[in-house]
């Protein structure tokens, strides 16, 4: 599970970011409004913690955004304004849930695990992309009807790839996405399991493209159209 950590200050930001990886979450941390709008329109996250406060756009500007591109990544606001008449705009805007600091870890990882529970039932896990198809829930995938034998890291990186078909991933992008897998992964290291993965992959006709100095990108199969 992937999780958008907005949040400026850096030593709560590091406390948090560091407690929900220890809970198997996936985290990444934006520290201004404009880094966390940019990467929300371009990535998919199963939920975003998001202060108000922010430099560049303030979280509501970034709730305002997200929500008016149709999007429905769960959104759990984190803020020190107590005002209950903050708390009903910032619902009334799209927000799922509203807490104030100071907070627990306890009940702020319970409602963590709450919200992405009810973002999970919403949208099909299943991923169909030609002959391939994944299963983000049961982390598994078949070619042709047939189970694809892969690796953790063959796995994550090829639903980080489904997720954004078309679209061009870099290293960094992929090692970041790989950091509650493995915690030593190298630039090297992603050449070498994205060749394994091409390897297993193009049999079936499912290309990833290298474009040389940006990264990579999980080529739509052109019989996949009006799918996934």
């Amino acid at each position: 599970m992937r999780i958008l950590l907005v949040e400026d200050d850096t030593l709560l930001a590091d406390g948090l970011a560091r407690a929900l990886r220890q809970s198997g979450y996936l985290v990444e941390v934006a520290a201004d409004g404009r880094t966390a709008d940019r990467w929300l329109e371009s990535d998919a996250f199963d939920l975003t913690i998001l202060d108000l406060g922010l430099p560049g756009l303030d979280g509501c500007q970034v709730l305002q955004r997200l929500r008016a591109r149709r999007q429905r990544t769960p959104v759990l606001v984190l803020s020190a304004r107590e005002a209950l008449e903050e708390r009903v705009r910032l619902l009334d805007l799209g927000a799922d849930d509203y807490v104030v600091k100071p907070v627990a870890l306890v009940e702020l990882e319970a409602r963590v695990r709450a919200l992405i529970r009810r973002g999970q039932s919403a949208p099909d896990p299943t991923i169909i992309l030609g002959r391939l198809t994944l299963d983000t829930v049961g982390k598994r995938a078949w070619l042709n009807d047939e189970a694809l034998d892969l690796t953790a890291r063959e796995w994550a990186a090829l639903e980080f790839l489904a997720l954004r078909v078309n679209r061009i991933v870099n290293k960094e992008q992929i090692m970041q996405s790989l950091y509650g897998w493995e915690e030593d992964i190298t630039p090297n290291a992603v050449e070498k399991f994205i060749s394994r993965l091409r390897n297993k992959l193009e049999p079936a006709g499912i290309v990833i493209r290298t474009v040389r100095g940006l990264g990579y990108y999980l080529e739509k199969p052109a019989e996949a159209d009006g799918t996934a």
